[in-house]
């Protein structure tokens, strides 16, 4: 049985029902970083344990939130030890604006994952960029390094457009793939 584990951070919720949308769309296990920025010993445990880990956060101010930033340097025990050597990792983002520097955060999501050793799955989708594109498109924001969300910063979480939540579906399902093709190999 394939194991992915979504661990995300969610400030005002949108992130969270994306990670849902993710997760379930597989049935990954989800681990949610708290306001304080941490996990229990026993997601630390579900990471270890899992073949896939995918990385959710919102890009606020160009960059992942601290309570991430804080995730991301407690794991430098596993680091250390080389224990995601080889795990495949993915990962996406969520801000209110349409581009609201995004990729900055894929990239450092992506960096995080190489620096464990990981290996990382692209979007894999065409993106929507055509004159009679519509919100409602898989990919309408034209991801390739991950997965792009885009929440209005007034909309409440119900509001989340349904084509980013279908490319969170088709995301998810590549990620089961390349976990499912790798430890078959």
């Amino acid at each position: 049985m394939t194991k992915i584990a979504v661990v995300y951070y969610s400030g005002y919720g949108h992130t969270k029902v994306v990670a849902e949308t993710f997760a379930q769309a597989i049935d990954a296990t989800l681990i949610e970083i708290d306001q304080n920025g941490e996990i229990t010993e026993q997601d630390w445990q579900t990471l270890s344990d899992a073949q896939g880990i995918v990385f959710g956060t919102p890009t606020y101010m160009a960059a992942a939130p601290w309570q991430f930033k804080k995730f991301a340097d407690a794991s430098s025990k596993i680091w250390f030890t080389r224990g995601w050597q080889d795990k495949v990792f993915a990962g996406f983002t969520n801000s209110a604006s349409l581009n609201g520097d995004k990729q900055v955060t894929l990239i450092q999501l992506q960096t995080l994952a190489s620096q464990h050793g990981g290996i990382w799955v692209s979007l894999g989708l065409l993106p929507a960029n055509t004159k009679a594109a519509k919100r409602e498109d898989v990919n309408n924001l034209g991801g390739s390094v991950g997965l792009l969300v885009q929440s209005p910063s007034d909309a409440s979480t119900d509001e989340i457009p349904s084509g980013d939540l279908e490319t969170a579906k088709h995301y998810a399902q590549r990620v089961k793939n390349v976990v499912e093709r790798l430890a078959s190999a």
